[in-house]
This record gives structure tokens, C-alpha cells and sequence, in this order.
């Protein structure tokens, strides 16, 4: 008698957002479907962050990643939480004695401080929108109160209602005595002022789909209906709504929603529905290792971002090691580039497998482009301006076209993308902590003997063999190691604690230009340095 021989699919590339997109094949194959619903949420309270493209980014890869292992189609939809009350007027905002005149009241009814939207809401969605398209994300837009005033909540909000009791059972023991004593998951907008109140309700009619309350302002009974946008949800019953609703089936968080999460998924099942795929998030840390603060202000932006690193280099951080907290600062971002130029470099000449798990191919959905290049990366072409002090990108071309003389801005954009960054972070960052030590008598010997061995080498030596005579030279003298020859290039003549790979430096600065560089360094004494 014959074995069965059993097809079994195969293992899903060893990379976090195939990891899981194969939870997700798992639940729509139990749920004998195919077409899957991501969604990612927005507070509108304020303007998007580096956090909102983290979350969309990663929620891309995963889509992606998902539509490579089934072939199927699925859909992002980027929801906004418009209908919650303004609770705060930002502080960089204009208008503010206006905003505190709608002090709680739904973020579409409160008038654009701006001017250029019918609402702060609007105002803020807009720039959602724009933020996610200048990126070039793929996703639906859904606004709360569309959703909410359209009726397209309304079943899942009588629904809600009909559960009351039971939710409100599940949520009273996380809360302090003062706020489980009026607590319902259903937040009434108020008739007159149109503020959304957190009030006790007192009485819950399924079948007529309202809910009753008194009026804090006089006392009076005021019923109001829990659909058509009369009402909105507390934010991890709307969670849980909206994932019952629209039947999402994966949605990622940050780890400081952990215990949220928990909540709104029992809150989920209560309403019938299976709560959707989840994956945890890590916070990002500032250049203290503390824990970033939207009010503290100590984080960093996209538009910093953005002016010191290519857009890819930004993914590359994201993408790496999205479950370990990270410093999120300015020092990041050459490690983040030339990581990404590595990346793609293999991503180009990996097999397909491999190649799946690169970061290069999720951040360009499998299509790395050939523009995708540079012979030099970034930190190198930081040293380079630091050594030249370059004011302007024409300095640095110079060199680079002497190192590469097919290299042009219009031949290597992505190159000529690096040397406008470059340029920006040297001036911010690297030369104001510029700091030259004088050798000490090992270095002096062994800076002497690399001079001597430098100069008599052609102009054009390649790299590799610059390189092996650096190596040399360290080795002839009683460093207790080569790390610390290294360390002695770095900081005596570029004045900063690490560098890039010193042969293809000079390559690229020039023999004789490096040569005449190190006698400098050798009249320095500790006092001038």
C-alpha cells in the first residue's frame, strides 16, 4: 500500500513581514477567505509623524508580503479618528482663543484655525493624506465621521448597545473609582453644545437604539439615539467596533498599547468578531535613551528626517528590528543610508529567496531600482566634506568624478541625493564636533612611516591596495591593535572618533592630498590641538 504524499507549502522567507503575512494566511484560510483588510488609525489632533509613517511603512511591507505568498488581493484602509473631542489646543497652532471656544467638541466641528479647510478635522486629514501620497502608500481614506453620520456604524452600534452591560463589565475593572463610576463604552454628542460627553448613562433601550442621560448642565433626561453620529464610542470600544464593522484582519500597534489592545480584541469578541492579526511594536528612544514624548517635543521629525537622509534610508531604520526599542536621533541616519545602499547592492545579485528577505526589496515591494546606486556611501562622503570643508556640492563632485569619472549628478541621481545630504548633515552635525588630537610617539612613527609609504604610490593605486599598505604600516608598529592604528587615522586627522574604510578614502581625497594631510597633523602639538 501505497504513502500519502502530502504537499505541504513552503516556509515563508525568513524576514518579520513574511513571518506575519503567514499568520494572516492562516486566519483567512480558517475563515475560508482570501481578501484581507489592513488598517492603520490616525488621531487628527495633530499633524502625521515619524511615527505614523513607521506604522503605515511596516503595515505596507506585511501587505505586500501577503500578496507575494497568496497571490490575493487585499486592501489599507488609513482611518481617521475625527469624531474625537479636541481636548487640547495645540500649542502650534494659530487662532488658539478661537480653538478653545470648541473645547470638546468633535474635530469636524471645529472650525480651521487655518483657514483653508471646513474644519480643524478636514485640516488635518488633509495633511494625513498628503503625508501618506508624497510617500507613495497605497491605502483607502476613511474618516470617523463619515463612517458615523453615513450609518455605516449603526449596525455595529446597536450592537454595541445590545452588549452594553457585558462590555462595560469588562472594561470597569481597569479603571480608577472616580471613572468606572460613570463609565459607558457609548459617548452621547450633546444636542445644543455639541460636545461630546462623557456622562453615566442611565438607561439603554436596544430595541429603540437610544440611550438616556441626564443633562449636566440642569439636570434634564435626555435621550439620544446611538446611530447616525448622535453618539461615538470610547476609543478601545471604537477600536473593537470598528474591527467588528469593517472586518479588519490586521492591524499593528505600538508596545504602549499592549494592554489596549488586549482590551478591545475581548471587546471584539464580545460583538461577535474575531479580533484581527496583531504585531507589537517598539517605541523609539531620543538621544538620551529616553522615551520619545509627542508633548516633551524630544523626538525627531520626518522633515529632519528628510533633509540629512534619503527617504530609503528612513525605511531602513523602520524596517530593522521594528520589536527593539531604538534611539531615534540625527546619528542614526548615516548608519541607516549606508546600511540601505548595502542592502540594495545585494538585493540586485541575491536569488530570490534571499533576496525576500533583504530590506532593500521590501522598501521598494520587491523591485529594487537601478537607480538604487552609489560608488560612495554616505559616511564617506561625510569625511570627505569634513577634510575639504565643503561649503557647496560642486567641491565634492570635483573629488568624486577624480575617484569615479563616470560619476555626474544626472549618471548616479542617488549619488547626487547623498552629496546634497551630506553637505546638510556636515554643516549641522559634524563640524561643529569636530575635535583634532596631536599623535602621540607611536602615532607620530607610525604616521611618519605611512606618509613615506603613501607617497611614492601612483595616483591611481586602487583602494584595496592603499588599503592593504595601511594595514601594514599599523602592523610594523606596537599599536596593541589594529583598531587602535585605526583609531589614531580617525581622530588625528579627521578629528572625529570613527570613520569610513581609510584605503578608499584616500582613494577618493587623493594620495598626495592624504600625504599632505598627515605632515599637517604631525607639526600639531597637545596645546594647538
Amino acid at each position: 500500500m501505497s504513502e500519502t504524499v502530502r504537499n505541504t507549502p513552503p516556509a515563508p522567507p525568513k524576514s518579520w513581514p513574511f513571518e506575519e503575512a503567514a499568520k494572516l494566511v492562516a486566519r483567512l484560510e480558517a475563515q475560508g477567505r482570501h481578501a484581507a483588510l489592513f488598517e492603520t488609525g490616525y488621531g487628527p489632533s495633530g499633524l502625521p509623524h515619524i511615527g505614523t509613517f513607521g506604522e503605515v511603512a511596516r503595515t505596507s511591507w506585511v501587505r505586500h508580503a501577503y500578496t507575494v505568498l497568496t497571490g490575493k488581493p487585499s486592501r489599507l484602509i488609513a482611518f481617521s479618528d475625527d469624531m474625537d473631542g479636541l481636548r487640547k489646543v495645540p500649542d502650534n497652532v494659530p487662532n488658539q482663543a478661537m480653538l478653545r471656544a470648541y473645547l470638546g467638541q468633535p474635530l469636524t466641528r471645529v472650525p480651521d484655525p487655518f483657514g483653508t479647510h471646513e474644519s480643524f478635522g478636514a485640516h488635518n486629514n488633509a495633511r494625513l493624506r498628503s503625508f501618506l501620497d508624497g510617500f507613495g502608500f497605497e491605502y483607502e481614506f476613511a474618516s470617523a465621521t463619515e463612517y458615523y453620520t453615513s450609518g455605516r456604524f449603526d449596525a455595529a452600534l446597536r450592537r454595541v448597545l445590545e452588549r452594553h452591560a457585558e462590555i462595560v463589565a469588562v472594561v470597569l475593572p481597569t479603571l480608577g473609582a472616580d471613572r468606572a463610576a460613570t463609565y459607558s463604552p457609548i459617548l452621547p454628542i450633546h444636542p445644543r453644545s455639541g460636545i461630546v460627553m462623557q456622562v453615566k448613562i442611565e438607561r439603554t433601550d436596544p430595541d429603540a437604539g437610544t440611550v438616556a442621560w441626564r443633562d449636566p448642565d440642569g439636570g434634564a433626561w435626555i435621550e439620544t439615539p446611538v446611530t447616525g453620529g448622535a453618539c461615538k464610542l470610547q476609543w478601545k470600544a471604537d477600536w473593537a467596533m470598528r474591527w467588528h464593522a469593517l472586518g479588519i484582519d490586521y492591524e499593528m500597534s505600538g508596545k504602549d498599547l499592549i494592554d489596549s489592545v488586549r482590551l478591545s480584541g475581548r471587546i471584539c469578541r464580545i460583538l461577535g468578531s474575531e479580533p484581527p492579526v496583531g504585531f507589537t511594536y517598539e517605541l523609539f528612544l531620543d538621544e538620551h535613551a529616553q522615551k520619545i514624548s509627542k508633548s516633551r517635543g524630544n523626538g525627531l521629525s520626518v522633515e529632519e528626517w528628510l533633509r540629512y537622509g534619503p527617504q530609503e534610508s528612513l525605511g531602513q531604520f523602520m524596517f530593522t528590528a521594528p520589536q527593539r526599542a531604538k534611539r531615534l536621533y540625527f546619528d542614526v541616519i548615516p548608519r541607516a543610508t549606508d546600511d540601505y545602499l548595502a542592502n540594495a547592492e545585494k538585493a540586485r545579485v541575491q536569488p530570490a529567496e534571499q533576496a525576500m528577505a533583504n530590506p532593500a526589496w521590501h522598501i521598494h515591494a520587491g523591485h529594487v531600482p537601478d537607480s538604487a546606486h552609489s560608488p560612495l556611501g554616505f559616511a564617506m562622503l561625510l569625511n570627505l566634506a569634513s577634510v575639504v570643508n565643503a561649503e557647496s556640492p560642486d567641491i565634492l563632485w570635483g573629488f568624486i568624478r577624480r575617484y569615479d569619472p563616470h560619476a555626474t549628478p544626472a549618471a548616479m541621481p542617488f549619488l547626487g541625493k547623498l552629496v546634497g545630504h551630506a553637505l546638510a548633515y556636515y554643516r549641522d552635525f559634524v563640524r561643529p564636533a569636530k575635535r583634532f588630537r596631536a599623535p602621540d610617539g607611536t602615532e607620530r612613527a607610525a604616521l611618519a612611516d605611512l606618509c613615506a609609504t603613501l607617497a611614492p604610490l601612483p595616483a591611481e593605486t586602487p583602494a584595496e591596495d592603499i588599503q592593504n599598505a595601511i594595514y601594514a604600516v599599523g602592523k610594523r608598529h606596537p599599536f596593541a591593535e589594529l583598531r587602535a592604528w585605526f583609531a589614531c587615522l580617525y581622530q588625528v586627522l579627521l578629528g572625529q572618533p570613527d570613520g569610513p574604510r581609510f584605503g578608499q578614502f584616500v582613494a577618493l581625497y587623493g594620495i598626495a592630498e592624504t600625504v599632505a594631510l598627515i605632515e599637517t597633523s604631525l607639526t600639531r602639538t597637545a596645546d594647538a590641538a
